[in-house]
């Protein structure tokens, strides 16, 4: 039955959820913008955060230390890997690309699986963002507003990096010319490796702190990586604020149309994408060249 305050709490729900796959979505979009690849193993690398995240809270009690472990461990995650492995892809077939992340990703599930089962873990949130908060109109979880800052504050954070300092605008620049800005004199390998570092820890991040909201399991992260690629296909490949408008259009389709039958928000999150892609195919904030 449709009310008001439903409808407004529903909304809420979309707005953090938007963010968080604004967030997912940023790091997957830098990543194929600047390296060309399509990183399939961006899901996994979200599931990686919240476990890592999980085993830091586990020994320290310490929500600050497991948002940190979490994000840094898949940075090291994201760097190691693109040294060892990605790296020897970009001059690849797309579908080379797809294959290996793919079976990254399952690799990282599946030892996951091997040490910690398969039953989900949880991490719960800071005592002081813990139960509700009274907003006039509705209550609604306290961690959840806290979440939709903390998110808010990351993605600030990231487009600082990205448009205010030099190795921002090297990435910036290696989105429309890597060979160019090789040809500077400018390491674009480090870049590379860099930058595939940035963009694993920003679905790191996302993974640890999104655990108190959601359960962190094996799995987890597939859902998320489907969500996510639709993100970067509504917002438009390589653009940062595309990854920011388009998680926040896919998170409010996502919970509106789960007020009325969860079983078609999939359905209308796939109808979203194909309009854009129908009648913008570079995507809202893409450019020509980057569809």
């Amino acid at each position: 039955m449709f009310t008001w305050g439903n409808f407004i709490s529903q909304c809420f729900n979309g707005l953090v959820l938007g963010a968080l796959l604004a967030l997912i979505s940023s790091g997957l979009t830098i990543i194929y913008g600047t390296l060309g690849v399509l990183n399939l193993a961006h899901g996994a690398m979200f599931m990686l955060g919240g476990y890592a995240g999980w085993v830091a809270y586990t020994y320290t009690g310490s929500f600050i230390v497991a948002v940190a472990a979490g994000a840094i461990f898949v940075m090291l995650v994201g760097v190691v890997t693109e040294r060892l492995i990605i790296r020897h892809f970009y001059a690849r077939p797309h579908e080379d690309q797809l294959l290996v992340t793919f079976g990254l990703g399952i690799v990282f599930v599946e030892l996951v699986r091997y040490f910690f089962g398969s039953l989900s873990k949880t991490v719960p949130p800071p005592q002081a963002l813990a139960g509700i908060t009274p907003l006039g109109f509705m209550v609604y979880p306290t961690y959840r507003l806290a979440l939709l800052g903390i998110v808010t504050v990351a993605l600030l954070a990231l487009y600082f990096i990205l448009y205010r300092t030099r190795i921002g605008m090297i990435v910036r620049a290696g989105i429309e010319d890597a060979v160019m800005v090789d040809s500077l004199g400018i390491n674009i390998q480090k870049v590379f490796m860099l930058v595939f570092g940035i963009g694993a820890m920003a679905a790191g991040f996302a993974g640890i702190v999104n655990a108190p909201v959601v359960a962190v399991a094996p799995d987890v992260g597939d859902a998320i990586l489907v969500q996510t690629f639709v993100v970067v296909v509504i917002g438009g490949v390589g653009s940062f604020p595309g990854a920011v408008l388009g998680g926040l259009i896919a998170g409010e389709i996502i919970s509106l149309t789960s007020m009325f039958n969860p079983a078609y928000s999939y359905v209308m999150l796939f109808i979203a994408m194909t309009l854009v892609l129908v009648l913008r195919p570079y995507g809202l904030l893409g450019t020509v060249g980057r569809e």
